[in-house]
């Protein structure tokens, strides 16, 4: 039987439930693809699932990490418009932290050449959520946007799609990324407390990427919780109004690809550090895991 290595968990817990174990080749059903993974992003999101933040206890082995990028390996029935070793990258449901993974054809793209697997494997999820979430705040030109952790994937990606959309971006960072966000464009500010004296004006909008309590704040900041949106803290979303936006997993834009610079490269058998990495937060940019080492030759 020709086996794969895929990160499972069969419990929740800690980064170490986590095991690189070897499985069945998965095999792509109609509209899938299979992917040769090279590179898969890590998120916040695979650790709060591993840790049981979203989901019930697991009833079996669970797949790890929801972007990817790498090469397709097979073609599921029905599907068009891919071919055999071409260079892709997109999101998957949970199960990209392997050396082959499955993928809906359609939440695919093809990836572009000047960047390199791992920096692809960067963009999906942050794309994805940056976009949805400036659309479903009605960001428009001349409009004043406050991005809470400002630093991260999604931060970034959202702060340069709205620089993009003619706005003007305040973002909250750590001092020692200050220089970079300038770079781009942003207005940096030092997060914590008396944040609100140190903004350096009104804003009209406000992106919670945080998920550190600042959602109170930041209806107090816009004097609405209809101008507030939040990807990371659906509790105090809850509690204050505002609206909480959860990801979709769907098509990505590739007009505009943001600059998110990879923080740190993990190979797949060090999933554990990466996720413990990802949970001290504080990082430019992402994580990613390195899955090319763990391919066939």
């Amino acid at each position: 039987m020709v086996t794969a290595q895929a990160v499972r968990y069969h419990e929740h817990g800690g980064p170490e439930v986590l095991e690189l174990a070897e499985v069945p080749l998965p095999q792509p059903g109609p509209g899938q693809v299979r992917v040769a993974v090279r590179a898969a992003g890590v998120n916040a999101l695979d650790w709060k699932l591993r840790a049981g933040f979203h989901s019930p206890p697991p009833d079996g082995p669970q797949g790890v990490g929801i972007e990817l990028a790498g090469t397709v390996d097979a073609l599921g029935p029905g599907v068009t418009g891919l071919e055999v070793d071409q260079a892709v990258f997109g999101q998957v449901a949970p199960g990209a932290a392997a050396t082959y993974a499955l993928a809906e054809a359609a939440s695919l793209r093809p990836k572009p050449e000047h960047l390199s697997f791992v920096e692809a494997a960067a963009l999906p999820v942050a794309l994805e959520t940056a976009n949805r979430a400036l659309d479903e705040l009605g960001l428009r030109a001349g409009r004043t946007l406050l991005i809470h952790a400002v630093a991260g994937g999604v931060g970034l990606a959202a702060a340069q799609l709205a620089l993009a959309r003619g706005a003007k971006v305040i973002g909250t960072a750590s001092a020692g990324h200050h220089a970079f966000l300038r770079d781009l464009g942003v207005v940096p500010v030092t997060y914590g407390d008396g944040l609100e004296e140190r903004l350096p004006g009104p804003v009209d909008l406000v992106l919670d990427a945080s998920g550190r309590g600042e959602v109170e704040l930041s209806v107090r900041l816009t004097g609405d919780p209809g101008k507030v949106l939040t990807i990371a803290d659906p509790v105090g979303a809850g509690r204050h109004g505002v609206r909480f936006s959860t990801g979709s997993g769907g098509p990505f834009p590739v007009d505009v690809l943001p600059r998110v610079p990879v923080a740190e490269v993990f190979p797949l058998e060090r999933v554990a550090d990466a996720h413990r990495r990802s949970q001290d937060g504080h990082f430019l940019g992402k994580l990613v895991l390195d899955a090319e080492t763990s391919l066939p030759r």
